[in-house]
Parts: C-alpha cells; structure tokens; sequence
C-alpha cells in the first residue's frame, strides 16, 4: 500500500503530480478557455493551492502519526463503523474519477484513431488494472516517471504544429475576446465557491495521502506536496495554450469544418492534434493524453482498493487477518474497483455529473470531518455522525439534477406554510431555483 515508506522524493514529486494531471485534467484546461476562458481556468491554480495547504496543514501530521490510510485517524478516534461510513464518499469519488478519464481517453482515440469507444476503454482499464494489481504503489509510482514525461513532451511536441497551422491566427490578435474573457460580477459568488471546491475539496483523497504517507520523512513528505504544486501548474501551461489556439482558429479552414460547440467543445484538445498537427505529431500528442488517463486511473484504482482492505476488511471484519491476506483481498478489490470504473465509463452517460457530485461530496462531507479528527481534540463519534448527517442533507437541499433531486425553494416553503397555518407566504423572483 505504502511501498514500505520508502518512497524516494523525486519518484514521489512525479507520482504526486501525475496523479492530479489526468485526462480529464487535461482535455477539460483546453475546453474551459474556449468555452468561458482564461480567468475560468480554475483546475490548474485550484490543485495546485489544495497541495500546498495539504502540504501546510495535514502531511506532516499525518505521516508523523505513522497512519496508513487517510481513514485510519476517523477509525482510531471514532470507531471502524464510523470509518466504514466515511469511506463511502472517498469511494465514490474514486470510482467516479477513473471512469471520467476512462470515459475521456474512449472520446480521444474515437477521434484520432477512429477506434471504438468501448474497446478502447475497456483495454486501456485492463492495462491500469494489471500492473496495479501486481505492483502496488511501486508500479504505480514508477509508471507515473514515464508517464509524466510522456504528457510534458508529447503536448510540447505537437503545439508548434498548431500554432503554425494555416487557419490559426496569432494567440494576441483579439486576445480578450477570443480566450482571455472577463467574468461577470453576478458570477462572482460562484467563482470564488468553484475555487473553495477546488481547493479543499482536493485535500481529502486517499490518492493523495497515500502518496504523502509512504514518503521517508514527515520533512519529504511536505516537500513534495509543494513541488508537485508547481509541477501541476507546468503541466497544464500547453493544455492551455492549445485552448488559446483552438480559440483562434477558423475551423472552417481545417478537414474538420466547422467550429466546435456544445458536445463538441469537450473535444477540443483531441481536435487540434487531429486537424491541426501531422499524423505522426498526432501520435505523440495522443500518447501524453493517453498516459495522462493512466496516471490518474491507476491511482484511483489503488486508493479505493487500499482503504477497502484496511479500513472496511481488516478493521471491520477481520481485525486478525494477516498482512498476507489483506494483500489478496487488496488485489481482488484493485479488480472490481477497475471492473466497477470501466463499467461505470461505458454505461453511464453523465459520468462527468457524478464525477463532480462525488468532488462536491468529498469538499462538503469528508473535509470538515478531517479538519476537525485532526485538529479538534474534542471532536467525538456523534459530533462526527450528526456532521455528517447534515452535510449530505444540506448538499442534497441545493438540489442535483443528477440524482433527479429538486432543490428546496422558496416557494415550497411558501406552500408548506400555505398547507399547515393557512397563508400564502411571498416569494422572491430574484433568489432563482435555488433561493
């Protein structure tokens, strides 16, 4: 799980990185300066920020108390069940997470290659799955090196090409129409809410703290927590510059032959390789997106698996059981987290729904239960279960269109009011569906 707490620091820093910069990490950095862009660009500064105040807050604390899983803390202070409960969350959004950048690889060979969805995400899945299965977080680790070398370089690679393509004008001409848009200040609240997200909402991951808990040193593991920061920073720069490019493109100019919109815009980095760079520039430009989705797919795969052993099979059921046994069942868990996410990536059509409802979960639920295990010493079972308790509820009162959930409006309370004392109550037009 931890790879004997002997993770060196430069392999760490890579791992660390690969983990944040996936498919999805680096298809949606080029979407979102098309489709709203620079200043909405919040991935990049969001994770990046999150490492640092995980550097600053949680790694040391937690790599000094030796833990072994980010649950291990809930467990020891308020009991498995409690740890069984919260780990239900972190579940989902691991789960959720691998077959969003399943999902996005599936898209991108679809269209560079003109392969079937399926077929490539189910083999892409069992490739992640086999030498996680057998290599644990070294194979992880050590993949995540190469990978990253293949996503820096193979994006770098490509750009000159679209730059330099014949329908592409100059990134500055018109600059702040076309990529580098202002916001609207009646999107200020939700602009600062996305980076709240962002930013604590991608602390509490076990793919994180595992990374964190298998470093040397309480000292290494801060470390590397802040030079991954910068490095998430540095890998989304040509993810970003292909948006600038994209953005200024006459499309009608390419083979492809018309501007990308809607569906389309998710496209848009698989795109630019495809119309815009040489078949075999292509290929390196699909190797970094492709290597990009096993970084963070494996990662994923391993953190559900790991807490699962450890903090539902051994904690919970077989207190007893040998290190031996809780590697099998680790192994058999690497395979149906795998099967779960592949499953979930060719069925379910709103992945990318889910995947943004569980990172609200984590953000609403898992974070103040982790601030409050690690830094207030009164914190107890049932201060812990009532949080909990209350933040899915008051998640769940916004609404969620992805569990066909209507947010509690004004106007129902207006009609509860109507129903049970006899008057109509006033509503405010300007609060929206979700006043």
């Amino acid at each position: 799980m931890l790879a004997g707490r002997n993770l060196g620091m430069l392999v760490g820093i890579f791992t660390m990185t690969a983990t944040w910069v996936g498919g999805a990490y680096i298809n949606g950095t080029a979407e979102i300066i098309v489709r709203d862009g620079l200043l909405w660009c919040q991935a990049p500064v969001g994770y990046a920020l999150s490492l640092i105040f995980g550097g600053l807050f949680f790694a040391e604390k937690m790599r000094t108390s030796g833990y072994v899983t980010m649950l291990d803390p809930f467990q020891i202070k308020y009991g498995e069940r409690m740890g069984g409960l919260l780990y239900l969350p972190a579940l989902l959004g691991e789960v959720f997470w691998s077959a969003a950048v399943l999902s996005a690889l599936g898209a991108t060979l679809a269209v560079i290659l003109e392969l079937d969805t399926n077929i490539s995400i189910i083999v892409s899945a069992c490739i992640a799955i086999f030498y996680t299965l057998f290599g644990g977080l070294y194979s992880v680790a050590y993949t995540d090196v190469l990978q990253l070398f293949f996503i820096f370089f193979g994006l770098w690679i490509s750009l000159p090409f679209a730059i330099t393509h014949k329908a592409t004008h100059s990134i500055a001409i018109n600059a702040t129409t076309n990529w580098i848009k202002s916001i609207d200040t009646n999107a200020i609240g939700g602009y600062m809410d996305s980076y709240l997200l962002l930013i604590f909402g991608g602390i509490p991951w076990q793919a994180y703290f595992q990374r964190v808990l298998s470093s040397k040193s309480a000292f290494k593991a801060k470390m590397l927590s802040y030079i991954a920061a910068f490095g998430c920073i540095l890998m989304a720069l040509p993810a970003v510059l292909f948006g600038a490019v994209a953005a200024s493109t006459d499309w009608n100019q390419t083979e492809y032959g018309r501007t990308p919109q809607g569906d389309d815009l998710k496209l848009v980095l698989p795109l630019c390789l495809q119309y815009m760079c040489p078949d075999f520039i292509s290929f390196f430009g699909l190797g970094a997106i492709s290597a990009a989705v096993m970084s963070s797919a494996d990662s994923s795969i391993l953190s559900a698996a790991s807490m699962f052993a450890r903090n539902v099979y051994k904690l919970i059921f077989r207190q007893k059981a040998s290190d031996q046994e809780i590697l099998w069942v680790m192994r058999l868990a690497i395979f149906g987290v795998g099967a779960l996410a592949t499953v979930m990536a060719l069925k379910v059509t709103s992945v990318y729904d889910l995947w943004f409802l569980c990172s609200d979960f984590v953000y609403v639920i898992l974070f103040p239960q982790l601030v409050a295990v690690v830094y207030i010493e009164h914190a107890n079972t049932y201060g812990s279960l009532a949080g909990y308790i209350m933040g899915v509820f008051l998640r769940l009162s916004g609404g969620e269109p992805t569990l066909f959930i209507e947010p509690i409006s004004q106007e129902d309370l207006a009609g509860k009011e109507q129903s049970n004392y006899g008057y109509i109550g006033t509503s405010n037009p300007s609060l929206g569906s979700n006043g």
